[in-house]
């Protein structure tokens, strides 16, 4: 009752604040995405991510070291494949000499510690741009899941640590851990994208591979047969059990801001980690109100990422994560 009970004496200046404070984000909450292109010596801006880059391998390695002396400890790859290893059923993705596999090789043989994550899904190899097999109109699932699976050992065999379907396909966890567990790989963990909606946010992040959905007859134009409606909330539940119960280790909403309920109702339902994708669209959005200067970059950044946590999520993976670790350090 007051004035026995004030709250503001708990927010009299930032030494009181920081020593009550719920939510602290430290450097180990944080994956980042990592964009690999073939060549040499190419860092290549993306026009609609400012300040964020594909890189060749050699400069690869020099990019996890630097993460690694920042204390970032996980990595979560992608690769923008050339248009003429593209095909319908991204036969390039089973390459044991593909770009994949010749990154995790390179992030491992750098940094011995870091986590590699990475990206299990068709869209970057597929001359469609589809995250599955085109059939006659349709991504197809169950072939889909297959090829899925085979992806995801070969992502082991190199020495992924967790692979991460991206796909929607269903069932496709289970069949994952199936084959992981057959050919001995029991420590390779999966983080599913449980909760991936259909949303308008990834936007920068397909022109960042080159993966969006071709624009053609027969061809969907665009991925809501398999992603979420983000109208829908309890189907994001029943998503996220079905993958736990398949064998995943980690469960992910994506994108982020926009979906922070469904984070917190996962977070209170579930006892696995909860990953959040602070996805390109939010990136983007923040660096060109930045530009224009109609917001402080720093200032919403921390608190979107902060929202992001204090929502329930115990792993973020974000396009801003040097720039936070460096403000938080």
């Amino acid at each position: 009752m007051f004035p026995l009970r004030r709250n503001r004496r708990l927010r009299t200046n930032e030494t009181i604040r920081s020593l009550v404070r719920e939510t602290i984000l430290s450097p180990s909450d944080f994956i980042v995405p990592l964009f690999i292109v073939e060549g040499n010596n190419v860092k290549e801006e993306i026009p609609s991510m400012p300040n964020y880059f594909r890189l060749s391998l050699d400069l690869l390695e020099k990019e996890v070291k630097e993460l690694a002396k920042l204390n970032l400890k996980t990595v979560l790859v992608f690769v923008k494949v050339p248009d003429h290893l593209k095909d319908n059923k991204g036969t390039e993705a089973l390459n044991p000499n593909g770009l994949m596999q010749r990154a995790v090789k390179v992030i491992k043989n750098a940094v011995p510690d870091m986590i590699v994550m990475t990206d299990v899904a068709l869209d970057p190899y597929s001359s469609f741009g589809h995250d599955g097999v085109l059939e006659n109109g349709i991504i197809v699932n169950d072939l889909t899941s297959a090829i899925l699976t085979e992806m995801s050992c070969s992502h082991a065999e190199v020495g992924a640590d967790i692979v991460a379907p991206s796909d929607m396909m269903d069932g496709r966890i289970l069949d994952i851990r199936e084959a992981l567990e057959d050919e001995g790989f029991v420590n390779t963990g999966i983080m599913a994208y449980s909760a991936k909606y259909a949303s308008a946010h990834y936007g920068p992040f397909r022109d960042a591979l080159d993966s969006a959905p071709v624009n053609s007859i027969n061809v969907p134009k665009d991925k809501k047969t398999y992603q979420m409606d983000y109208h829908n909330r309890i189907e994001a539940i029943r998503e996220t059990r079905m993958d736990i119960d398949e064998g995943a280790d980690i469960v992910m909403v994506k994108p982020g801001i926009a979906y922070l309920d469904i984070v917190r109702e996962i977070k209170n339902t579930f006892d696995v980690p909860v990953a959040v994708y602070q996805v390109s669209g939010e990136y983007a959005m923040i660096k060109a109100a930045a530009e224009k200067g109609w917001l402080d970059h720093d200032a919403v950044m921390m608190e979107q990422v902060t929202a992001i946590k204090r929502a329930g999520a115990d792993i973020i993976a974000s396009y801003f994560a040097k720039d936070v670790v460096k403000i938080i350090s």
